[in-house]
């Protein structure tokens, strides 16, 4: 049984190119806070406050680099504080879901974008050599078990990713990791 890394992916957003631009100025970029566990993806130490029709969730993170298009990933929870439907979904996959406004508190600069807000569906990033090692491959949807000292889950229903560009790990969002007290140092395992 190969055990692999549980990460919570906390609430966050992607930007395009353009909408950097806006919220932040012409010519400036993200700047890189702190490398996460997926190659070249980073946190960055600009934040934005993402305005929805009952609340506001101010300081979220932007994770960079840009994107093609934008995406705003946050749990159930923070749907129903800012009053949104967003439907669980793959990072990617926006069509249909939700707008939403981000606001950059320090200089009052603001994007609406049309669609973009969604719950990430939980998946599995892994390589290549991962999947055929562990016997899956892209897209497949498997059971998870993690092992917690408090609180052992399944789950179901999480998502293979399979790139060369991946690093093994799976993430789940913050609803799912304090459902199953799964914090820093948390790993599973593929049930068959």
């Amino acid at each position: 049984m190969e055990t692999f890394i549980v990460e919570t992916s906390a609430r966050h957003i992607h930007l395009t190119e353009e909408q950097i631009e806006i919220l932040f100025g012409k010519g400036v970029g993200l700047t890189n806070k702190k490398d996460l566990s997926q190659p070249g993806q980073f946190a960055c130490y600009e934040r934005l406050d993402v305005v929805g029709p009952k609340k506001t969730i101010a300081g979220v993170s932007i994770l960079g680099p840009a994107r093609k298009a934008a995406q705003v990933e946050i749990s159930f929870t923070d749907a129903r504080t800012l009053g949104v439907s967003a439907p669980v979904r793959e990072s990617g996959d926006i069509a249909g879901s939700p707008g939403i406004t981000l606001v950059n508190p320090l200089n009052g600069a603001q994007v609406t974008i049309d669609e973009g807000v969604i719950i990430a569906k939980r998946h599995i990033h892994m390589t290549p050599a991962d999947a055929q090692r562990l016997g899956v491959k892209d897209k497949d949807v498997v059971s998870v078990a993690l092992d917690t000292k408090d609180r052992k889950t399944i789950f179901d229903d999480t998502v293979v990713r399979v790139s060369d560009k991946f690093s093994l790990a799976m993430h789940i969002d913050t609803d799912e990791a304090n459902a199953a007290c799964a914090f820093a140092g948390t790993v599973g395992y593929i049930v068959k």
